[in-house]
């Protein structure tokens, strides 16, 4: 078995106005090699996140934050760092969280967090909620199906609980 080696997260894709959160766990390997979010081509996130918006998924990376950003949603990782073997979230060992407390302080209108997919609900519980520092509570949490290509679902299968679920949290 392949040594863990530690993963470190991006900065966060934020604009001022922002009002969701969408947070994964930790990027895969093909992410951190890219220095992408979602940078792995089977992974569904960009085509979920421009067919909720109606629009083409933009092929530029620097497109897709924009298309992230002008429609006030943010995005980032649960954890700061982990070891891990590989990319499958199952493989995360010593785990350290993102700063949310800061984030949330500096970014006062998120008011909803999606998790995209269920380790990164369990990871943000484990390692974010604090008593005085930060409660589920102050937030509106969504539940969505993994955009992972690991998650066998389709994409038509997981677009239509994106959208359902999303669409009046973006719309409104």
């Amino acid at each position: 078995m392949p040594r863990a080696q530690a993963k470190y997260s991006f900065p966060p894709i934020v604009a001022p106005d922002a009002r969701l959160l969408i947070l994964g766990t930790l990027p895969g390997e093909e992410s951190l090699r890219l220095q992408q979010y979602y940078g792995h081509p089977r992974n569904h996130f960009w085509p979920l996140i421009a067919a909720i918006f109606g629009e083409a998924v933009p092929a530029d990376y620097a497109e897709r934050v924009k298309l992230l950003k002008r429609n006030r949603c943010a995005l980032w990782d649960v954890l700061e760092s982990a070891e891990r073997s590989g990319s499958s979230d199952a493989a995360i060992r010593n785990a350290t969280s993102n700063p949310f407390a800061a984030f949330f302080a500096d970014y006062p209108n998120i008011r909803t967090i999606a998790f995209n997919g269920q380790k990164a609900r369990e990871l943000f519980r484990r390692h974010v909620v604090r008593p005085g520092h930060v409660s589920e509570q102050d937030f509106t949490t969504i539940d969505l199906p993994s955009s992972s290509p690991l998650y066998t679902k389709s994409l038509e299968e997981k677009l239509s609980v994106w959208r359902a679920k999303l669409l009046t949290t973006v719309s409104g």
